[in-house]
């Protein structure tokens, strides 16, 4: 049986970041993958290579049934629940997939730099749906930097960068210190809003798929002014009126899915625009705060 420790939850709030964690058996994770690869096949390519529409890489939990019970498994909100609180939003999903043999990196980032969101309590979950190695480029964490606040970044800093605004930090910081955290498939890490990560090219043969959550307690807002900003209801209760909730998506009703993801596409990709102008024109985040 999985079980989440107060002393894994300290070395999170100490380190900014915890790997790995068990959430899933070989045939689970490989069921996800299946069914991840057949909505590939209909929408006629791979979410992340320029081939479909790119709204399909994000946001699929408001989409997909499996999606979304992928991204509110009870044992992973369990989690989320020990380090947030009892009343859990899904902010985000995105699928970071480097396809075999490619050059795709992430920058090294901090996640809170575009996604305008406060207090800085947003967590991610990263879930490997395949083997996220040193070798397949796994992730790579600073400990501790989530305690230096928001960092300096700048967008669009190298188009090989998978991050939705491309950016990659600035400011200096101890890079030399930092913790590689491969995953094997089914495996997943937690990280801080604020920490410092990258992950490198993926020399292996195989796609390394990781289905990242991010999870915000309800308590938080959004400093966005294009449109009122979507998250969806996982647990607990929202007394709070922050967002605007998302239903999740059931089988039979595929047209209202459809109608609903690509509204919550367009309220998350104008919010996440308005960020980026917002931090390119005026520094840090802080100014924002």
């Amino acid at each position: 049986m999985n079980s989440f420790s107060m002393e894994q939850a300290a070395q999170y709030q100490r380190d900014g970041f915890l790997s790995p964690l068990p959430l899933l058996d070989l045939d689970e994770a490989a069921s996800y993958r299946a069914k991840l690869e057949n909505f590939e096949d209909k929408i006629g390519g791979r979410i992340t290579t320029g081939d479909v529409d790119g709204k399909h890489r994000y946001r699929l939990h408001t989409l997909l049934p499996w999606a979304h019970e992928l991204a509110s498994l009870p044992f992973l909100l369990d989690v989320i629940e020990g380090l947030i609180g009892p009343n859990i939003l899904i902010y985000m999903t995105t699928f970071f997939i480097k396809e075999a043999r490619t050059e795709a990196i992430t920058g090294w980032h901090q996640d809170a730099t575009y996604f305008g969101l406060r207090p800085y309590e947003h967590v991610s979950a990263w879930i490997a749906l395949s083997p996220a190695s040193l070798e397949s480029g796994c992730m790579q964490f600073v400990p501790g930097s989530h305690t230096r606040g928001q960092l300096d970044h700048r967008a669009h800093a190298d188009s090989k960068i998978l991050n939705t605004g491309g950016q990659q930090l600035t400011d200096a910081i101890e890079l030399d210190t930092a913790k590689a955290a491969p995953l094997a498939t089914g495996q997943f890490s937690l990280h801080h809003t604020l920490a410092v990560h990258h992950s490198p090219a993926n020399y292996s043969d195989d796609r390394r798929i990781g289905f990242a959550v991010s999870y915000i307690p309800a308590r938080c807002k959004h400093l966005g002014q294009s449109r009122r900003a979507p998250a969806m209801l996982v647990r607990g209760a929202d007394t709070h009126g922050h967002f605007e909730l998302e239903p999740p998506p059931r089988a039979g009703f595929e047209a209202d899915a459809q109608a609903s993801h690509a509204d919550s596409y367009a309220r998350y990709r104008a919010n996440y625009n308005e960020q980026v102008e917002l931090v390119s024109e005026f520094g840090e985040a802080k100014i924002l705060a």
